[in-house]
């Protein structure tokens, strides 16, 4: 008699193999069969059903809710059982008493969390990073979660004020830098993050700290990585710098032996770079050299509302008269037909350069209703529309932002979009060198609503993309459970076979789907947040026990802290 039985659904295993039907038998939080098996204390029916690895999501930014929600929404509503955080270099530790808020401001600026919610959430029992971990371990949630030492959090801590203005590392600076990094992975981190793009700016407009950092300072640290035995070096990268950056990357990657992982996309400021990118990785590959791109499931897309942290009327002077109103007195005032009209005809502000592209680019604008297009056809954008209609842009905006009560939305896809399709995204996936990730679930929460990434890999991507290729489910399947598991070293799980851990999803493969995102105010000190739920997840099943039911939270929280590489 096994503890539970998942009886014969459509096994997709995560080892890219062809789906099978199979039953899967646990015992405690161990898969103990698949095949035909015996009777279990609980059955669940998975006929007609997909049954996959739970999805292991590398690329979120929990460092601060960790800490308060153990559910960790969104990506508990969209299959994912182990999630990994401390990306793109920003965290809480290592965290001098001193330097909490500055920590929290940058966090707030980089991954746009509302810093109140973090000032009110994050009880501060820490200062070094292995005490950051002996924290987290005490809560129990609902999936488990690993952790990366923070570039940003660690210069703060060795340089003071130095670290933080991005001034040059001495070489003291670096060994005591990496001192703590190796002292953060013996601990249990699962690697260490850095960024180099002037996009993250923290609150006061300065670049995350290590953005600037010299070789030496990269190599210095990367050196921990190889003394320890494990962990990865990720980073993200000022997109059009890859190229020039991609010698460091292959001289850490062999002189660690360690895995080098950047995150990858495609703008419009340089449209085919990925495949020059491409290229460089099949370079490092032939050399035997570990460099590896992170790629997104979708376009990189800007949520637009009048809640949020962007949309089009911004570049109005009239709508800064309500912008910091009340929302029904805001809304009020939107309603009044004059008030419409001023905003529609006033000259666009000029906020400065990236505003200015978010504000204006009505091309890249496309209606957001329910079901959520991520790969919208050209000729629906509000530019299209608006010349079909003969009216202005803004106009097409204004009205679909106050659709629904003021809460309609725009999608902008910002990245991964530049050829009108998502075509670039496919071929990148189908790349050896790239990996699944950059979902920033729990990050960017007034603008970016990605954590339901997983959902999306599987709906888009193997059931109802028309605008192009699919992808095949048991790739899509791999690309987020066994792959992601084994980049971090985590090889007890991601993959249904006897032995390995008893995460899992039962899913309504063809009822899965998701709803339009939506603006809630559930942080602490009811900070906002834009959250996308999911339907079709028939059971999520973690280290053995059944965490949803319908896709709703049956209360278990067998999720735990993971502390360095699990092995088979």
């Amino acid at each position: 008699m096994f503890d539970v039985v998942i009886r014969g659904g459509t096994l997709v295993d995560g080892s890219g193999r062809p789906a099978r039907e199979a039953d899967v038998a646990v015992n405690g939080n161990r898969i103990a069969e698949v095949g035909k098996v015996g009777p279990g204390r609980r059955e669940i029916n998975a006929a007609g059903l997909l049954v996959t690895p739970g999805f292991v999501d590398i690329h979120t930014h929990y460092d601060a809710q960790a800490t308060w929600d153990p559910y960790l929404t969104p990506s508990s509503w969209h299959g994912v059982t182990t999630a990994v955080m401390g990306n793109c270099g920003v965290g809480f530790a290592p965290a001098a008493p001193d330097k909490h808020e500055w920590l929290i401001a940058l966090m707030e600026g980089v991954e746009d969390i509302p810093g109140a919610a973090m000032v009110e959430g994050i009880k501060w029992t820490w200062e070094s990073f292995p005490q950051f971990m002996d924290t987290l371990e005490k809560m129990n949630r609902i999936m488990d979660v690993g952790c990366q030492v923070p570039h940003g959090a660690l210069r703060g801590y060795v340089m003071g004020e130095r670290g933080a203005r991005n001034e040059a590392a001495t070489a003291e600076d670096v060994a005591k830098m990496a001192a703590l990094v190796r002292e953060g992975l013996r601990a249990g981190a699962l690697g260490f993050s850095t960024s180099r793009t002037s996009l993250h700016k923290a609150m006061d407009g300065e670049v995350v700290p290590g953005t600037y950092a010299a070789r030496e300072e990269l190599l210095g640290i990367g050196q921990a990585l190889k003394d320890v035995g494990h962990g990865i070096f990720q980073f993200a990268p000022e997109h059009l710098n890859v190229p020039q950056e991609f010698s460091w990357m292959r001289e850490l990657a062999r002189e660690t032996g360690r895995p080098v992982c950047m995150n990858l996309s495609q703008t419009d400021a340089g449209p085919d770079l990925w495949q020059e990118v491409l290229k460089l990785l099949d370079g490092a590959a032939a050399d035997k050299l570990p460099v590896f791109a992170q790629v997104a499931g979708r376009s990189i897309g800007i949520i637009m509302n009048l809640q949020a942290t962007a949309h089009p009327l911004l570049a109005s002077q009239a709508f800064f008269e309500v912008a910091f109103l009340p929302w029904e007195e805001k809304l009020a005032a939107l309603r009044d037909p004059v008030f419409r009209q001023r905003v529609i005809q006033d000259a666009p502000l000029d906020l400065g350069e990236f505003p200015n592209m978010i504000t204006r680019s009505f091309h890249k604008m496309f209606l957001m209703n329910e079901g959520a297009e991520y790969e919208p056809k050209p000729e629906d954008s509000v530019a299209a529309r608006a010349q079909r209609q003969g009216v202005s842009p803004r106009q097409i905006a204004y009205d679909a932002l106050m659709e629904r009560d003021g809460k309609g939305m725009l999608y902008f896809p910002l990245f991964n979009y530049s050829g009108g399709s998502l075509e670039v995204l496919r071929k990148l996936h189908m790349h050896p060198s790239t990996r699944m990730g950059l979902s920033d679930a729990g990050a960017h929460c007034g603008a970016v609503c990605d954590g339901g990434m997983p959902t999306f890999m599987l709906t888009h991507w193997t059931r109802d993309r028309t605008r192009g290729e699919k992808m095949p489910l048991e790739r899509v399947v791999q690309r987020q459970t066994r792959e992601t598991a084994e980049f971090y070293g985590l090889m007890d799980r991601g993959l249904v076979a006897p032995g390995m851990r008893a995460d899992l999803n039962v899913i309504n493969f063809e009822g899965l789907g998701f709803t339009r995102p939506e603006v809630v105010f559930d942080l602490p000190a009811g900070g906002r947040r834009l959250i996308q739920k999911a339907r079709g997840y028939v059971a999520t099943v973690c280290a053995g026990v059944v965490t949803v039911e319908q896709d709703t939270f049956t209360g278990a929280l067998p999720g735990r802290l993971i502390r360095g590489p699990q092995h088979a």
